[in-house]
């Protein structure tokens, strides 16, 4: 992608071609070319030119500035697309000076050239439709070095486009209604309910039952500062607390299979247990020690025991397992979705701040008598306000109502977001990984105790039978 200026030098065309030649920025002058003129005489031949026209404006020369995207272009295509680029606005009947300067950090190209052609002796218009035709011709020539082209179909920015368009309008709770009920049909409780809710990204206050409790169940997403009450009136009658509720435990029966479950303990056994593994006896020490493998089976015994510890069953622990594994799923799918918008509202806000440090040169820059001056003394900061208004506008942000400090409480807010999501999901693994260990020491313990009985079985037949 590249950006253009154009403005008019009236005075000193010689100060204005030195600049643009200077050997500290055009790689000891091996990034200039000319047309038409040279760089050393090129003040003497404009003025030629120009004593052959007949228009009294003031105009000496006009003085082009084309920017490239920082690392998209090398030095020496950003030079070849420079000379292009006037060739194909003057078409041969102005002079020109072409030096791509290397100093700052986005490679640019100066093009000065003469406001008189040297075949008619007219002067060049410079006006909205000329400066249209410049930008045309620019982008067209970004498309034919695969360059990235400003657009109106662009739409790089609409992920923060859509996020803020929600954010802003009733939109998100359209959003909400369809996130509880994915919840209700993933979740066996009302707990795993809200686990779910959270990890989509959503605060949740009078989730509770109880007589002092708030009346409504509210939802906000981390980045928007209001509730929305799970009320009639807000989400409507399928979305009420006591609702939600209903549902879940409707779809809860009509999916419920019979499971003869383990008896539970009042009291659950060494909780530490259940962090262990199990003990592999059937290693030699074991064998050759059966005192050492009557305790290795009652550490195995207490590991299997720990692990039924708050679950009746082997498919109750694999409920467990597929809840929060879906908790775990969806926390990182909005994890992700919020870092892409960080990522996007970050870049947002870099050229925001960018534009707003460096638009009051380009008032005085409009404003100047003496624009061409203006500019050499103040390029940078003309060329970062340039590429900020380019890549923000194609971010699609207004920019009449541009406020850095709104966009930086979004990202701040989204930040937040992302840190919650992150807690949400570390915890999430964090059971899952527990209730694997759990599920496998059980499997475990239960195939070894099968094989322990069968083999006792053959060692009694071989008795009862003896040869």
């Amino acid at each position: 992608m590249a950006i253009t200026k154009i403005h008019a030098i009236k005075a000193t065309v010689h100060k204005a071609v030195d600049y643009i030649c200077d050997p500290a920025k055009t790689d000891e002058s091996i990034l200039i070319s000319s047309f038409g003129c040279s760089p050393e005489t090129a003040a003497y031949d404009f003025k030629f030119a120009l004593s052959k026209t007949s228009q009294a404006d003031t105009n000496k020369a006009f003085h082009l500035i084309q920017s490239f995207m920082p690392s998209e272009v090398s030095y020496k295509e950003a030079h070849q697309i420079g000379v292009e680029l006037a060739d194909k606005l003057l078409e041969g009947k102005y002079s020109y000076i072409v030096s791509t300067h290397i100093d700052k950090g986005h490679v640019h190209n100066h093009i000065i050239f003469c406001a008189a052609d040297n075949v008619n002796h007219e002067k060049y218009h410079d006006c909205k439709k000329s400066y249209y035709h410049i930008r045309h011709l620019n982008d067209e020539l970004c498309s034919e070095h695969q360059l990235s082209v400003i657009s109106p179909s662009d739409n790089r920015g609409r992920k923060y486009k859509e996020w803020l368009a929600d954010k802003n309008s009733s939109s998100w709770k359209t959003k909400l209604k369809n996130d509880i009920d994915e919840a209700i049909q993933t979740a066996d409780t009302y707990e795993d309910f809200l686990d779910l809710i959270r990890a989509k990204g959503y605060e949740i206050k009078g989730e509770t039952f109880g007589e002092n409790d708030l009346k409504y169940i509210s939802f906000r997403p981390l980045d928007r500062e209001r509730f929305a009450r799970g009320s009639v009136k807000s989400l409507g009658a399928e979305y009420t607390r006591e609702r939600i509720k209903e549902r879940i435990e409707a779809k809860a029966l009509e999916q419920s299979q019979k499971r003869v479950p383990f008896p539970r303990k009042a009291k659950p056994i060494i909780k530490d247990y259940s962090s262990k593994k199990l003990i592999d006896t059937s290693e030699e020490k074991f064998t050759q020690s059966p005192g050492l493998k009557h305790w290795a089976d009652i550490q195995n015994l207490k590991i299997a025991a720990a692990s039924y510890s708050g679950a009746g069953s082997i498919a109750e622990l694999e409920k467990q397992l597929a809840a929060k594994s879906a908790l775990a799923k969806t926390a990182r799918n909005s994890l992700v979705e919020t870092e892409h918008q960080l990522k996007n509202l970050g870049q947002i806000l870099k050229y925001a701040e960018q534009y707003k440090a460096n638009h009051i040169y380009h008032v005085r820059y409009q404003k100047s008598k003496d624009q061409d001056a203006y500019l050499r003394r103040h390029e940078t900061e003309l060329l970062l306000h340039d590429g900020a208004e380019n890549m923000l506008k194609r971010f699609g942000i207004d920019l009449k109502n541009l406020d850095v400090e709104k966009l930086r409480s979004d990202y701040n807010a989204l930040y937040s977001k992302k840190e919650t999501l992150q807690n949400t999901y570390k915890s999430a693994e964090k059971e899952i990984n527990a209730l694997n260990r759990k599920l496998d020491n059980l499997k475990q313990y239960l195939d070894r105790d099968s094989q322990d009985h069968q083999t006792s079985d053959r060692k009694a037949e071989r008795n009862q039978n003896p040869l």
